[in-house]
């Protein structure tokens, strides 16, 4: 179903675009979103922020690892000298701070996750208005995304230097 709603889309995004040139001679283009969202100062930003949050996660899962390995190595090194009711207090410690960083690691991967979307969305966001302007000033009929039903695509119609420029430069003001 999702392929056939997926060629649906591009036939009808074909046939707008020909109606639309048809009509009014006007221009089509695209944008590497990819590329804009990577090369703009919004993206290299929100990377660089990300990258802090990561590394100080990774300083923390580090360092209860460590906690963790120290003691199971505890645990057995005295398991032997122990009762095993003290063991079983020193298994069920290790095995609680075990859920805890498990807990904590997956919390970190989806906060991490959830900022990367909060980032990328809002930088598509702005620069959705600037496509729109540009595509205005310009006389673009249609700016497509590049890779979204595209099947071929003359490397002439890419606007996305032009669009990062824009981008860039309307962030300075």
């Amino acid at each position: 179903m999702k392929k056939f709603v997926t060629v649906a889309s591009i036939v009808g995004s074909l046939v707008l675009a020909s109606v639309a040139l048809g009509a009014d001679g006007g221009k089509l283009g695209y944008i590497d979103m990819q590329k804009a969202l990577n090369l703009s100062d919004s993206g290299k930003e929100a990377k660089e922020q990300l990258a802090a949050k990561v590394k100080k996660y990774q300083d923390e899962i580090n360092a209860k690892q460590e906690e963790l390995k120290k003691l199971k190595e505890d645990l057995e090194k005295q398991s032997v000298l122990l009762s095993e009711a003290a063991r079983g207090n020193k298994e069920k410690d290790y095995q609680q701070k075990l859920k805890e960083f498990q807990r904590f690691t997956k919390d970190a991967q989806d906060e991490l996750q959830a900022k990367d979307e909060e980032y990328t969305k809002k930088i598509i966001e702005e620069m959705e208005r600037v496509i729109q302007d540009y595509g205005k000033k310009n006389g673009y009929s249609f700016i497509f995304i590049r890779n979204e039903g595209m099947i071929y695509v003359d490397d002439k119609s890419d606007v996305t230097d032009e669009i990062l420029k824009l981008f860039n430069s309307s962030r300075k003001k």
